[in-house]
């Protein structure tokens, strides 16, 4: 919400990643910027990984977006990323609104 609040909505996702870089380091909580993420596909360890925008707690998966509105896709991509990374939660963030939007997903 910091980030939202001083940036504002209308910038590139990039400037958001960065932003929230700085302000999970300045509130000491623990994360990975861009990690890659193990995926599996019937039990096997696939080659191939997946990158979230980072992994907090090294358990929470968070994708942050800066379009007008969330879509399906944007949802599917992230329940999708959770189901195979074996990862339990997920959080949607999109800084693109004039209110900062977020949903909260269970795997």
């Amino acid at each position: 919400m910091e980030v939202h609040q001083i940036m504002g909505p209308g910038l590139l996702e990039a400037i958001y990643h960065e932003c929230l870089e700085i302000e999970l380091t300045s509130r000491n909580i623990p994360y990975k910027s861009q990690p890659k993420v193990k995926v599996f596909y019937k039990g096997n360890e696939l080659k191939k990984y997946y990158i979230p925008d980072f992994l907090v707690y090294n358990d929470i998966i968070v994708e942050i977006k800066a379009e007008k509105q969330l879509t399906n896709i944007d949802e599917a991509q992230i329940i999708n990323s959770l189901k195979n990374s074996k990862k339990k939660i997920g959080l949607l963030i999109n800084f693109g609104e004039n209110s900062l939007k977020f949903k909260r997903f269970v795997n």
